[in-house]
């Protein structure tokens, strides 16, 4: 019985891993396990500040404690007993904050929230230890959480997180996906896969934010870049790319001119005292 659960719920993640590729399949060729397992983007919609968690400590804390210095938020929701797909999706999270120069709590925070309303504030703590252990950056700003579930429904409503529990395998169905939350707890952008680059990330806080993170030299990089709405990922633009050729150009006459001219000038310089 427990190798058929254990076969299962591979065989369930390996359908859950098909399904990010989020390549148009029609509603009636999905398997039985993915029906109702989609994202369904809402930009712009914003997350009610008021919805109570409780975090890694086993403390109360509502939404806008999270959201608060107008700081952008990497909202992932996933489950801390699940060792498939939940794990596949935090670990890249995790490789993304690893290569990013930036540190969570200074330019952003990272909010995780269980989507298991069953699951302790215990588990949260160790799943949390575990994480920050590996990132090596000491106490950042990742948060925990778990709830009830009309919180959490509330949350993957608003997001547009639409998951299912499955009862053969035991486990929770849902997509590979991240949000990134903008000033007053806005949805401003997707991230979708089991990869998250850490220029995808930047981008995305940096977006976010509306600019208020982010170095002006962050700011002209982006502007080569598009973000894909179908993927869930930044791509080059060639427009960006040749706006930015076209400035480093520009500059580049400019410094020849004003070195011809400088060199001129020190000629007519010498000539006038000789």
């Amino acid at each position: 019985m427990k190798l058929r659960r254990l076969f299962g719920a591979a065989a369930l993640a390996g359908l859950m891993c098909l399904s990010v590729a989020r390549d148009g399949w029609a509603a009636e060729d999905l398997p039985k396990e993915l029906e109702g397992v989609t994202v369904e983007e809402h930009l712009g919609a914003t997350l009610d500040p008021s919805l109570e968690f409780i975090d890694h400590t086993g403390q109360k804390i509502r939404l806008d404690q999270l959201l608060r210095d107008d700081k952008p938020v990497i909202l992932t929701l996933n489950y801390y007993t699940c060792g498939t797909l939940c794990s596949v999706v935090l670990n890249a999270v995790l490789n993304g904050l690893k290569d990013l120069a930036w540190t969570a709590g200074q330019e952003f925070r990272v909010v995780t929230i269980s989507i298991d309303p069953n699951e302790t504030s215990s588990l949260a703590a160790a799943k949390r230890a575990s994480y920050l252990d590996a990132l090596g950056r000491g106490e950042v700003d990742w948060s925990f959480l778990v709830g009830d579930e009309i919180a959490i429904e509330k949350v993957a409503r608003t997001v547009g997180f639409q998951y299912r529990y499955d009862e053969a395998t035991q486990q929770f169905a849902h997509p590979a996906m991240i949000a990134v939350i903008g000033p007053g707890g806005t949805v401003a952008r997707y991230l979708y896969g089991v990869e998250f680059p850490a220029r995808d990330l930047k981008f995305a806080l940096i977006e976010a934010a509306e600019g208020r993170v982010g170095s002006p030299v962050d700011k002209l990089i982006l502007s080569c870049f598009h973000y894909d709405a179908a993927s869930g990922k930044y791509t080059p633009a060639a427009f960006g790319v040749m706006r930015i050729g076209g400035a480093l150009s520009a500059m580049g006459l400019g410094i020849f001119t004003w070195s011809l001219w400088r060199r001129e000038r020190q000629n007519r310089s010498q000539g006038s005292v000789v």
